[in-house]
């Protein structure tokens, strides 16, 4: 073999090693689908209410089938996460970043779910009382706690038994 086809070949070789060990350090996993944007036709999967309607936090909830359930408020997202029942795939799950957001009418701010950090048990009200309050930032959440009473959470410190949904009308004793 002449001297430049052994160059040639190594070459190569270092390239195809390259692509190799390129492809061998990113990340397997596929693309995440990106959140969707509400509109007024957008209803909560528990309990059919305009998510544009409500104050606070919205989160949805993406499957591995392409399907998507979307909740007025993050409480709802957990407690069908949480549920032991619950064994669809899901993709992702987001919940908006109220650091970012206007509490009033929350648009867009989109953030994983499973990062976000919570403030649970504020004053602040969702569209069904309390909720969680989803931050991507720990600073931020900490100024919420501080000016609106709370707990900080992440995602895995948060229970079934904390995000329990029962009360309105089941529990309302004036009707």
């Amino acid at each position: 073999m002449k001297h430049s086809s052994i160059k040639t070949i190594a070459a190569i070789a270092a390239t195809m090693l390259a692509v190799v060990l390129a492809t061998g350090c990113q990340n397997d996993s596929r693309a995440l689908p990106a959140p969707h944007e509400i509109s007024d036709s957008t209803v909560s999967v528990l309990d059919g209410m305009s998510l544009e309607e409500y104050p606070g936090p919205k989160a949805q909830m993406l499957y591995a089938d392409g399907h998507a359930d979307f909740f007025c408020d993050t409480l709802g997202l957990f407690s069908v996460y949480l549920r032991p029942e619950h064994d669809r795939k899901i993709s992702v799950m987001y919940v908006q970043d109220m650091g970012a957001a206007d509490w009033r009418h929350p648009e867009g701010h989109w953030i994983d779910a499973t990062q976000a950090i919570y403030v649970v048990g504020s004053r602040k009200h969702g569209a069904m009382g309390q909720t969680f309050v989803s931050f991507a930032k720990e600073s931020d959440a900490a100024q919420f706690a501080r000016s609106e009473g709370g707990r900080l959470y992440h995602f895995n410190q948060i229970t079934s038994e904390m995000a329990t949904t029962d009360g309105g009308v089941v529990k309302d004793q004036s009707m």
